[in-house]
Parts: C-alpha cells; structure tokens; sequence
C-alpha cells in the first residue's frame, strides 16, 4: 500500500468517528491557540513597552540622585542633584545636546469652579528639546521667565481640555497653590509614558518652582528629583554617560561610592525586553504543557482504537498487508489528528492575538516563527505519540486477530 492510499484510509477512519477524533484534538487545539496566544500578546507587551520608553526622548539619559543602594533601601529620595549640576553637564559635556532638570510635586489647580489634582512639574526652557515635545498652542516658557521667576503655566493637552474644555486656555489664569499663574501656552497631546503622564501635568519655570511653590530642599541650591539630558546622536550616550559620570564625581567631590545613578534609554530598553521575553517563555512553556497533554491524549485513543479494530487489522494482515502498512496508517492517523488540531488551535490563537489588540492598547504581534514552531511540535507530538499504538497494531498476529474478534 503506497502513502496516498494510507492518508486516504486514515482520513477515512478518523472522519467515521468524528466526535472521538474532535475530542482528542482539543487537547492539541488548546495547547497551540495557548501557546501562540501568550506568545504574541508577549511580543505585543514588549512592543509597547519598547515604544514607551522610546517617547522619552531622542537619546535620553536619565540622572537620578543616590545610588542603585540607597535608592532601595531609603522611603525618601536623597537631594544629591542640583540646577548647578544640571548647567555643569549642558555648558562642559560636548556630547550633550541638551538638559532638562525637573523638580515635581503634586498640587491642586484651580480654574473657576474646576479643580484637579496634577503634577506640577517645574522644568527649564529645554524641556520641549530634550523631551520631544512640541508646543501645540502659544509658547513655552524662556530663560527671562526663568531669572525673573516669573508665574506662567504650560498645560498638559488633557489638563488643558479638562480645566477650559474647547476654549483656547492661552492667557487665562488660573491658581496653584494659591498662587495665580498666566497660561501661556498647551503641548501637543503625547500619551503617557512609564508612568509619566505629561498631557495631564502642568509645567512651570523650575525657578518658580523652588521658590513659590516648593521651596529650596538643599543647601548647595535648588535640588532636583533628577536631570534628562539627550545626547547629540545614538553614538554618543555611552560617551556621554562616561563624561558626565566624570564631571558629576569631580563636582561632588567623591571619591567612593557615586552618590547618583546613570540610566540610560539603552539600559531600560534591555531590562524590559529581558524582563517580558522571560515571562513570555515562562507562559508559553506552561501553556506548552497542554501539548503534552493532548498528545497523551492521542495515544490514549489510538490505543483504544487499536483495540476496537482488532478484527479489521487481523483482517487486512490476512489479505496481504505488511506490518509496515499498518504501523504507516495507525501513525498517520495520529499526526493527522495532531496537526489538524495544530492548524485549528492556531486560528484559534491568531484571532485571540487579534482580539486583545482590537480591545487594549496593545499591537497585534502574530509570530510566523512561533505559529510555524508551535504547528512543527503538535505535529511531532502525534507522530512520537502515535508510535506506541501503531507498533502494538503492527505487531498483532493476523490468526490471533482474527479469533480474539
């Protein structure tokens, strides 16, 4: 018996008991549509992580006060950075193309009979550069804002639509702190981005900041929560990161222990993309879990199969067929019902991929490699599965068979 007439007898069997075939492929169809599912969705997380941190900024490196150590164990931030620190990287680092210090707190904002809770951020003119932020109505504010501590407001898209609905906002004043500010101007709405949600902050000079609103928190001048600088090119951030760790030791006189962190975009861009590629594996390995049980499940059946056509085996021995022909059918049964669970469980998988992108923030990220891996394995499973059953069928004595019936 050649191979297409094997295929042709296994399809017709399997389609003869087609509720014991459809229940022994769930196991195969849950396992695949699981597998492909958490792998997609995990390459759809780190996808928009990765595009997160991507909006910071162009390039960004991040300037924390304390170290990694101190940052772990103290509930309260040291104030280790100020704005001088911040003018020493802008004015004596060549690969910095430029900062953008800020100190945050959260206040209420006023607006006629509207208030809300926001962050008021207090930042320098470089923001916009630094930040990749655009200035969608009137302006940002300049270096004479800055020395004259002047009481103007840059608005968030969303703080701006929340305090003046439709209405341009440029030019009304409104109260922070009980302290009246000039808007003068909205930024272009961004998103939020880990966790920092600028289209719902409110920007104002870092000057004012420290002495209206926050007041000065350390002796060496006005502190900082921490400095964003941007590097002159993508080439440029290790050199940057080497230069300003420099000036930073020189400046704070240590001779030890740093007493603020580096991070850069790179450092986070890795840390996530370590962080969901091992819960991905983690989740595709224990839904991989229900491909080993439906393969069980497969051999489970194809052993009772064997044992219900013992009559038709004996039968076709009799006749003329080789031990080969009866292992080839009862083997291709099994990787029929293996693979056509593979190929149903990854439709499956794919349109639950597509139904989270449809329904979060979240890109559909359907994997060709996982799909045509995880189909490969459900295949392998029926045919490693299926060996068992078929070498028992294969090795029945035809007058044994046939009485036994």
């Amino acid at each position: 018996m050649n191979l297409a007439e094997s295929i042709k007898m296994a399809g017709k069997t399997l389609l003869s008991n087609k509720l014991r075939s459809t229940l022994t492929m769930l196991g195969i169809v849950i396992g695949n549509a699981s597998v492909i599912a958490m792998i997609g969705i995990g390459e759809a997380g780190q996808k928009y992580v990765n595009k997160q941190l991507e909006s910071l900024g162009p390039n960004v490196l991040f300037v924390l006060p304390g170290n990694q150590e101190t940052q772990r164990i103290s509930f309260e931030v040291p104030k280790t950075l100020v704005l001088a620190d911040a003018d020493a990287i802008a004015t004596q680092v060549p690969t910095i193309a430029g900062v953008a210090p800020e100190l945050n707190r959260r206040q209420v904002v006023i607006y006629r009979n509207r208030n809300t809770n926001v962050n008021i951020i207090g930042t320098t003119p470089g923001f916009p550069e630094v930040r990749d932020f655009e200035t969608a109505k009137g302006r940002f504010f300049t270096e004479v804002d800055m020395k004259r501590n002047n009481l103007v407001t840059v608005l968030g898209a969303d703080l701006a639509e929340k305090l003046f609905g439709s209405s341009n906002p440029v030019g009304a004043q409104l109260r922070i702190k009980n302290t009246s500010f000039q808007v003068i101007g909205v930024l272009e709405a961004k998103g939020s981005s880990v966790g920092a949600d600028y289209d719902e902050a409110a920007l104002i000079p870092l000057t004012t900041a420290a002495n209206r609103l926050i007041g000065r928190n350390s002796p060496y001048g006005i502190g900082l929560d921490y400095i964003v600088a941007s590097a002159t090119d993508g080439q440029s951030v290790d050199a940057a990161e080497f230069q300003m760790t420099n000036l930073l030791r020189l400046r704070h006189k240590i001779t030890s222990e740093d007493d603020f962190t580096i991070r850069t975009q790179k450092d986070a861009l890795q840390t996530v993309g370590q962080i969901t590629g091992a819960l991905t594996i983690m989740l595709a390995a224990i839904a991989a879990i229900s491909l080993i049980v439906g393969g069980i499940g497969i051999m489970n059946i194809m052993l009772v199969s064997v044992t219900e056509r013992t009559q038709e085996i004996g039968l076709r021995k009799a006749i003329g067929a080789t031990q080969q022909d009866i292992l080839l059918q009862f083997i291709i049964e099994a990787v029929i019902l293996s693979a056509a669970g593979g190929l149903i469980g990854t439709a499956i998988g794919i349109g639950g991929i597509l139904l989270v992108a449809a329904l979060t923030p979240l890109d559909a990220g359907i994997s060709v490699v996982a799909i045509s891996l995880t189909v490969g394995v459900s295949g392998g499973i029926g045919l490693f599965f299926g060996v068992v059953p078929a070498r028992r069928a294969a090795k029945l004595d035809p007058i044994v068979a046939l009485r036994s019936a």
